[in-house]
């Protein structure tokens, strides 16, 4: 059994694996990022996964995991692995999410020829209660998206005025911030420019209409902006000229949701959740809010009329006579 600091992990990603078993690996994450085009933080959260779980295997055979110990894994090996994660504190949505990865891995060794690994369908998902999305009032998103609301902060006027332009991206257009903070400045929504090219999830591209007043917030940024923007660079900067953190977006909504006095759910993607939720209460077609969305299943973008009919029922419950009685 080889020393598991025998060789950095920069050079050996999965430690705790046999040659044979770490190689499928790299290779897993290889097809992953060329054929699915998964996200460098998916491809992050998906190796992080499986190296836990060899790890674990490695402690629970004493012995370093090859390509036969893992095709040949029963529903106690992973039963085990489970109970490891649950008496570590890990909810049913980190378990499900681990679980996913590996199994992912598994359909890689049967697709390569490398054996099955049947194991995993044998073993059940947790069950996942379906959270619904938690969007800010609309007086509230509107506020958020304006740079009015900081006008007392001893900030330089710039960074208010970016702060509200990707505010105003993330509610205007029910952008994902990473899909904002993405923005080149030659593609920048400004002047007679209507519509937007974004790169999402999966690499998948789409075109989200810009409204008069996020154009309007873009514009006051550049107008503001100390730094020159190389046509292929990004659009928004941080202070000291590099790219802006989405960390930062995510402290400046925890101040000004202290200051509207919205609750710690009211994150940037809150605001994706606005978007959302107000185009729906005021007639929006589901498959439009979709497709501007970029949800590849409508599925996904349905929860939001549960979000809406719960609405609907709070204010019943509230103003109507009988509801009360």
């Amino acid at each position: 059994m080889r020393a598991a600091g025998s060789r950095s992990l920069e050079s050996d990603p999965f430690p705790a694996a046999a040659p044979d078993l770490a190689g499928e690996a790299v290779r897993w994450l290889s097809r992953l990022a060329s054929e699915r085009r998964a996200s460098s933080n998916t491809l992050a959260a998906y190796s992080r996964d499986l190296r836990q779980f060899l790890a674990f295997l490695s402690e629970h055979f004493a012995r370093t995991p090859d390509l036969a110990c893992f095709t040949s894994l029963t529903p106690a090996d992973l039963r085990a692995f489970m109970s490891r994660l649950r008496s570590g504190g890990a909810q049913s949505r980190s378990v499900a999410r681990k679980l996913s990865a590996i199994r992912s891995f598994a359909r890689h060794l049967e697709r390569s020829g490398k054996g099955e690994a049947a194991v995993f369908a044998a073993v059940r998902t947790p069950k996942l209660a379906r959270a619904l999305p938690k969007p800010a009032p609309a007086a509230a998103a509107c506020a958020l998206a304006c740079g009015d609301l900081r006008a007392g902060e001893e900030r330089p006027a710039w960074v208010i005025a970016r702060d509200a332009a990707v505010m105003s991206l993330l509610y205007g257009c029910g952008l994902r911030i990473s899909e904002a903070l993405s923005i080149r400045r030659r593609d920048a929504p400004i002047g007679k420019t209507d519509s937007l090219t974004v790169l999402g999830k999966g690499r998948k591209t789409r075109s989200v209409p810009v409204i008069l007043p996020v154009r309007a917030a873009v514009e006051a940024y550049l107008a503001l902006c100390p730094f020159a923007l190389a046509p292929d660079g990004a659009l928004f900067r941080g202070e000291r000229g590099g790219p802006l953190s989405p960390r930062i977006i995510q402290l400046v909504m925890e101040r000004l949701r202290g200051a509207l006095g919205l609750p710690a759910s009211a994150t940037p993607h809150a605001l994706r959740h606005s978007f959302a939720s107000h185009l729906l209460a005021r007639g929006g077609d589901l498959r439009a809010i979709q497709e501007l969305l970029g949800h590849a299943s409508l599925s996904s973008t349905q929860i939001y009329t549960a979000v809406d009919g719960s609405r609907l029922l709070q204010a019943y419950r509230s103003a109507h006579p009988r509801a009360r009685g």
